[in-house]
């Protein structure tokens, strides 16, 4: 046994010299979990093994994500089990969540293609307690942790997971079409960190040649899929929200896109042309 604020000094300095940001955050964090506790237990703990945190540390100073490691990754103030099969969530994806509520939209169908985890419906279909909602994915494992993280979150009854190629086996018109769809181009695929390009599934990050392969289909999807006062949002890559808006001119939506945190044009939101 070891003192914990040794454990957590020394974890520190592992997760530091692997060029993980954040150490210190982090290593809280690792440790945490690995006692099976949270931040409040971890300060009420005097000493530690060092076998309980050994193997978890190994991961993450291989740089495979916490959130895999965890199992779990908060998003919208909800907990989220993640699996390597689908992306794991991220704060900047929750401005579609911000720019569906500032819209003003009601919606009772809620459509989210490329579901992932299934965060995106999960928390509308949170925020909108009168809505259903059905989420696509082409990976059936990752259906499969979205149908789980709905009865993690009570919210089976109104949800439906679909393993299928975006909405083409769908009919359906939708008020609300949601997607975080693969928008990194091929060939910088190998430049991104260590954690997503070594464990975060490719097909989920992979936008084609130029990045917009996921946006053609979709929107040209949408004039057959969202209801005629429907609302789409869709996450944005760096630097894409001209091109993916004059796709949706040339398909007939009017857009808005909409800035993250950071500055960044992070979403964009279609409506069909009045």
């Amino acid at each position: 046994m070891i003192p914990t604020a040794q454990a957590l000094a020394e974890i520190t300095v592992r997760l530091k010299q692997a060029g993980i940001e954040a150490p210190r955050r982090e290593a809280r964090l690792l440790l945490a979990f690995a006692l099976g506790t949270n931040a409040a237990g971890l300060l009420a703990r005097d000493e530690v093994d060092p076998g309980c945190y050994a193997q978890a540390l190994e991961r993450r100073a291989a740089r495979e994500p916490l959130a895999y490691i965890t199992g779990h990754k908060e998003f919208w103030g909800l907990d989220f089990m993640t699996s390597p099969a689908t992306l794991i969530p991220r704060p900047d994806t929750e401005t579609l969540v911000e720019a569906v509520l500032e819209s003003g939209l009601k919606p009772r169908a809620i459509l989210d293609l490329g579901t992932g985890t299934g965060c995106l419906l999960l928390a509308c279909l949170h925020e909108f307690p009168d809505a259903f909602g059905v989420g696509v994915d082409l990976n059936p494992d990752a259906t499969r942790l979205a149908r789980d993280n709905a009865r993690h979150l009570g919210l089976a009854k109104r949800a439906a997971f679909l393993a299928g190629h975006w909405a083409g086996a769908l009919d359906h018109p939708f008020d609300l079409v949601l997607s975080n769809p693969p928008y990194i181009e091929s060939a910088d695929l190998h430049a991104l960190m260590p954690e997503v390009a070594g464990y975060e599934p490719a097909s989920a990050l992979d936008g084609g040649d130029d990045g917009l392969a996921a946006y053609r289909a979709i929107i040209g999807e949408l004039p057959r899929i969202l209801a005629p006062d429907g609302l789409a949002v869709l996450e944005l890559g760096a630097g894409q929200a001209i091109s993916v808006a004059a796709l949706a001119r040339q398909a007939g939506f009017d857009y808005v896109p909409r800035r993250d945190l950071s500055g960044m044009e992070r979403a964009i939101t279609l409506k069909f042309c009045k």
